[in-house]
C-alpha cells in the first residue's frame, strides 16, 4: 500500500534535481567548510577519534572566547568530554546546556556514491554527503555558529550557555553522558533546560521530541524433552518456543496496527521485534534433522514509551509470553533510567505548565518556522539521562524537507538547510538564554 509517507519521501527525493543555488556568502562558505572538516574526522565506532575531534572542537571554541573543558569519565582517560561555556550576566540563573554526540555508527563505504568521510558537496543539489552528516556532526557547528552570529550582534546571554560534546551516544552512552549527568561536574552546572538531537522532517515542520522509549531487551528460554524427529508430542522445546513467538507476534501486530492506521505514532506504541534464535543440535555438516533438540531460546528488542504500565508488561511477560508452566524462563535486561529521581516518567511537558516549552515554541515561531506535533522518539538520546534528574529536554534538529539518513547509506545535509539550522539556534539561544522565569 501507497502510504502518504512515501509520496512524502518520493517529493523530498525529487527535489534533487539540480536548481539553481543562491551564491554562498564568504561567511556561509567557511561555515560549510567548517561542516566539513568535522565530518571528516573519523569518529566512527568501534575506533571513533575523538582525539581528533577534541582537537578541532577545542580551538575552534576557543576562538569565540567561550571557555573549554575537557572531563574524562574512563580510566584510559580516551573517551573526552567537551564543555564549551560562554558565561551569562546572571550566573544565579540554572544555565543552558546544549548537547550533542561526538560519536557516529560505522558506514560501509561501497554502498554510497561519495566515500562516506569525503563529506562531498555537491554544488548542483547542495548536499553534504558524509557519515554523521544528521546524527549529529551538524549540531556543534550550528551551535558555535550561531554564537558566533549573536556575538557578532552584540548579544550577552542573561543564563550561562554550555555546549556538551559527549562520546559513546550511539553505543549507549555509558562512559559519556550517563556517567556525566551522575557528577559533581554536571551538577555545579545547575543546568535548567538542555536541547538534544532530533530527527530530520519530511515536510516543511520541524519535529520535536519530549520523550525517547524507554530500552528493554528480553531473553526467553524454553525446555522439553528431547525426542526422534518423526515423534509428536507435547512439550517439546521448540514447540514451546514457537508458542511464545506465536503469542509474541500477536500482539506486535495489535502495536503496529496502530501506527498503520494512523492511530498512534511510532514512538507511542510498544514495538517487540524478534532479533536471534537459537534451536537444534548442531552436527558437522549443519544440524542433526532427525533429533528434537531439548532447548531453544529467542531474543527481542523491545521498546516502550515512558508513559506505559511497566508493572503491566512485566506480567504480560511473564504470564502470557514465558509462562513457567509450559516450561519456560525469561530474562529482561533495562537498559538506561526508567524514571526521574522523584519517581516520574522521563518526559518533558509540551504544554503551558512547562515555561521552557512556551519559550522554545515561541522561538521557532519568531525564527519564522513551524512545529509539528510533539513525538516520542522511537528510539534513544543521550537526553533520557538529563531527564532521569528532573531537567526539562527536547530533542531537536532543525532539518526540514529531508528524507530520515541517519544510520543509512548516502546520509547527506543540505546546505541551505544546514544553514537554516545556524538561524533557527540563533533564535533559540537567544529566547533560552534571556528568559528570567
Amino acid at each position: 500500500m501507497f502510504h502518504l509517507h512515501h509520496f512524502l519521501l518520493v517529493a523530498v527525493l525529487l527535489a534533487a534535481v539540480p536548481h539553481p543555488a543562491h551564491p554562498l556568502t564568504e561567511l556561509e562558505s567557511s561555515q560549510i567548510r567548517r561542516f566539513q572538516d568535522y565530518l571528516r574526522i573519523r569518529t566512527a565506532h568501534p575506533t571513533p577519534d575523538y582525539a581528533g575531534a577534541a582537537a578541532f572542537l577545542l580551538p575552534y571554541a576557543a576562538s569565540l572566547g567561550l571557555g573549554t573543558t575537557t572531563l574524562h569519565f574512563t580510566a584510559c582517560k580516551s573517551k573526552p568530554l567537551l564543555l564549551l561555556t560562554w558565561p551569562g550576566t546572571d550566573p544565579s540563573l540554572p544555565s543552558i546546556l546544549l548537547n550533542s554526540h561526538i560519536d557516529s555508527v560505522p558506514a560501509e563505504p561501497e554502498h554510497w556514491i561519495h566515500p562516506p568521510y569525503a563529506a562531498h558537496h555537491d554544488p548542483a543539489t547542495g548536499r553534504v554527503y558524509a557519515r554523521g552528516a544528521q546524527d549529529d556532526k551538524c549540531l556543534p557547528i550550528q551551535y558555535l555558529e550561531a554564537i558566533r552570529g549573536l556575538q557578532a550582534a552584540g548579544f550577552a546571554p542573561t543564563r550561562t550557555v554550555h555546549v556538551s560534546l559527549v562520546p559513546d551516544e550511539e553505543i549507549g552512552g555509558e562512559d559519556g553522558h550517563e556517567k556525566f549527568v551522575q557528577s559533581d561536574e554536571f551538577r555545579a552546572l545547575d543546568v535548567g533546560f538542555m536541547l538534544d538531537e532530533g530527527q530530520a522532517s519530511l515536510t516543511d515542520e520541524y519535529r520535536v521530541f519530549y520523550a525517547d522509549r524507554l530500552v528493554w531487551k528480553l531473553i526467553v528460554k524454553a525446555t522439553g524433552a528431547p525426542g526422534h524427529g518423526s515423534k509428536m508430542f507435547d512439550g517439546a522445546a521448540v514447540g514451546n518456543l514457537m508458542d511464545v513467538i506465536e503469542t509474541v507476534a500477536g500482539f506486535r501486530e495489535a502495536q503496529f496496527g496502530k501506527v498503520k492506521a494512523g492511530m498512534s505514532g511510532p514512538g507511542e506504541v510498544v514495538s517487540v521485534n524478534p532479533v536471534y534464535m537459537n534451536a537444534g543440535t548442531p552436527s558437522p555438516t549443519g544440524f542433526v534433522m532427525n533429533m528434537q533438540p531439548s532447548e531453544a531460546e529467542v531474543g527481542f528488542d523491545l521498546r516502550l514509551p515512558p508513559t506505559e504500565d511497566i508493572e503491566q508488561i512485566i506480567r504480560r511477560i511473564k504470564e502470557e509470553w514465558a509462562p513457567a508452566h509450559k516450561n519456560l524462563t525469561y530474562q529482561l535486561m533495562m537498559k538506561g533510567p526508567v524514571r526521574d529521581v522523584a519517581g516520574r516518567p522521563l518526559v518533558t511537558l509540551t504544554n503551558e505548565s512547562n515555561p521552557w516549552w512556551s519559550v522554545f515554541e515561541q522561538a521557532i515561531i519568531s525564527s519564522g518556522g513551524k512545529l509539528a506535533k510533539p513525538e516520542i522518539l522511537s528510539s534513544t538520546t543521550d537526553a533520557r539521562f538529563v531527564r532521569q534528574m528532573g531537567v526539562p529536554a527536547l530533542g531537536f534538529s532543525p532539518m526540514t524537507n529531508t528524507p530520515i539518513l541517519l544510520h543509512d547509506h548516502n546520509e547527506f545535509l543540505e546546505d541551505k538547510v544546514f544553514l537554516r539550522g545556524i538561524e533557527v539556534y540563533q533564535h533559540l539561544i537567544r529566547a533560552l538564554s534571556s528568559f528570567k522565569g
